[in-house]
């Protein structure tokens, strides 16, 4: 027997929650179907008069979606979706040569969230495309990430564990790669989304052995590739006979702080609009959409970290409104603390 043991289970659904990774297929498709209508809005009055388990309860849902809060449609994100459509329907009949897309920036700019928003509506429209095909049949996208100090056997055996194929011990990276290529050709998978490929360093023997073995899979996978990961045009991805392979197929987008313009005030007004909280007044946030830039630098994650968090601490206190002062109470990323404190240049 093989050490790959029988993979006819790992395409049904699952009842896995939402806690469930993007890189494991349960965990994708839980973030898939993880779309609730959020808890109507009601006043700090109306609140007040339920009973407190019914109380309770609503806190519960309100905290759940300010969670959740964060996927802002944003210049960037919408460029990613439109690069990333117009490639996978280019690639559909490509047998050879396929285009990719790397996206590249610095922490903190988007990039995870606009691969999985990528793959999110990607899988959507492959449902439209094949409203016939049987439940758990087909698996459009693949979410991996590239480990740190990677080998290409522990590259292959990311992909087997997203697809949920046991690995034992034994197995060869030849094993594990015939059976994640079998099952995501057999289950028509035309998009691999892969994160943190700044982990790929090709100046080592290693880094240049995984990029060799990325490359066999999307020879053998008839998908559309997309790379994810930090400023990896200055990590070397681009150098040498590799990099040059992967500069000539691949595009490039790049994702960076938004300076403080017209672009970052229609974000915080999106967020000021999306809370539900009792005592808050519309066009707060808009109010210290300058404040909001100095504290996070223009960062999208760090500001959807800290109007989140201060969302969450107003319900939990029942301040149930996010004031300046909330917002200090909040402490950020390292990152976003340092450049508050020591800032490059003034605006």
């Amino acid at each position: 027997m093989t050490p790959l043991q029988d993979t006819g289970s790992l395409v049904q659904d699952s009842d896995a929650g939402w806690h469930r990774h993007l890189t494991v297929l349960e965990g994708w498709r839980a973030f898939l179907g993880h779309d609730p209508e959020p808890p109507q809005p009601m006043t700090a009055k109306a609140r007040a008069m339920l009973a407190e388990d019914e109380r309770l309860d609503y806190d519960e849902q309100r905290i759940d979606y300010h969670v959740r809060l964060g996927v802002i449609q944003t210049p960037m994100l919408a460029e990613v979706l439109r690069t990333g459509r117009l490639l996978a329907v280019l690639n559909r009949e490509a047998v050879s040569a396929r285009r990719g897309l790397i996206l590249s920036g610095q922490a903190g700019t988007g990039k995870t969230t606009a691969l999985a928003q990528l793959g999110k509506r990607h899988e959507i429209l492959d449902r439209r495309r094949n409203p016939n095909a049987l439940p758990g049949t087909r698996i459009p996208v693949a979410y991996v990430t590239v480990p740190p100090a990677a080998t290409p056997k522990m590259l292959a055996a990311e992909f087997a564990r997203f697809l949920g194929l046991p690995v034992g011990p034994r197995a060869n990276i030849t094993d594990i790669i015939e059976a994640a290529c079998g099952v995501l050709t057999d289950c028509r998978t035309s998009l691999v989304l892969v994160d943190e490929i700044h982990n790929l360093q090709l100046e080592t023997r290693a880094g240049a052995e995984v990029s060799d073995t990325l490359k066999y899979f999307s020879e053998r996978i008839p998908a559309t590739f997309v790379y994810a990961g930090i400023d990896v045009e200055r990590k070397g991805l681009f150098n040498g006979t590799r990099g040059q392979q992967i500069a000539g197929r691949f595009t490039m987008l790049g994702t960076r702080p938004f300076p403080y313009a017209e672009q970052w005030r229609a974000i915080v007004a999106t967020f000021d609009t999306a809370l539900l909280l009792g005592r808050h007044s519309e066009g707060t946030l808009a109010g210290l959409d300058e404040y909001l830039h100095d504290r996070t630098g223009g960062m999208i994650g760090s500001l959807s970290h800290l109007i989140r968090a201060a969302a969450v601490q107003a319900i939990i206190t029942g301040t149930e409104k996010i004031t300046r002062a909330a917002l200090e109470a909040i402490t950020l990323d390292h990152a976003a603390e340092q450049q508050r404190r020591n800032p490059k240049k003034p605006r």
